[in-house]
């Protein structure tokens, strides 16, 4: 009698938005592969997600829709990359230790991340997987909509894109005004987003749009408010 192989062990790296949604679709789909946990980053003081803005709350109910246990990994907002590679070593440990073998992130083409990844994990004995990796980024923001997935830009970065652009609906109509030059995905940093409902949830989020707000005079955020 064959056995089934048996499955590998990985995390998969949550920031909240569409890329890693679209990251942790095709994960799930590998009958290989056997997401353990998610693994977010999130700033003390603000109890939010790096980066995204998102209020911690919300990234609680994520993971609860998607039905998969979550690490946070809190690193303060002045944090240097000593002490977030330090923080994120010791979340790391105990998942290696209880056979998880790679984890796996939504980015597309910024080769220098990912050789920045690929060197942290492997001082881990860890993998990174990119299952989304060189995919065109106009085709995957429309997989994205075509597939159902939806999300709310959370934050902009004014340098690139208008901050009216913030709290809007990740939709075709987000995607036919974006300007010339602004990657569809926002893979260099333009902007980010919020999901709340896709192929991946076993139900839908619900979220008001509160606030929009400058910080650090560049960065336009949205902040979204969960509802009961």
């Amino acid at each position: 009698m064959i056995r089934p192989a048996e499955k590998q062990k990985i995390l998969m790296a949550w920031s909240s938005g569409k890329d890693s949604a679209l990251a942790l679709d095709a994960v799930l789909a590998d009958e290989r592969l056997e997401v353990v946990s998610l693994l977010t980053t999130v700033t003390a003081e603000y109890d939010r997600v790096s980066m995204h803005g998102v209020r911690e709350e919300l990234l609680d109910m994520q993971a609860d829709a998607l039905g998969l246990p979550l690490c946070k990994v809190t690193i303060r907002p002045d944090a240097s990359n000593d002490d977030y590679e330090s923080r994120m070593a010791a979340a790391l440990d105990p998942f290696c230790r209880q056979g998880v073998s790679a984890v796996a992130f939504g980015d597309v083409f910024l080769a220098d991340v990912r050789k920045y990844r690929e060197e942290k994990l492997a001082k881990a004995h860890l993998r990174g997987i990119f299952p989304i990796w060189r995919q065109d980024t106009a085709a995957l923001a429309r997989r994205f909509v075509g597939q159902g997935f939806k999300a709310v830009v959370t934050c902009v970065d004014t340098q690139q894109l208008g901050a009216d652009f913030a709290g809007r609906d990740f939709d075709e109509g987000f995607l036919a005004e974006l300007p010339a030059g602004v990657d569809p995905c926002g893979e260099n940093g333009e902007f980010h987003t919020f999901v709340h409902d896709g192929p991946v949830f076993r139900r839908p989020l619900r979220v008001s749009r509160g606030d929009i707000v400058m910080r650090q005079e560049r960065f336009c955020y949205c902040d979204l408010i969960p509802e009961p």
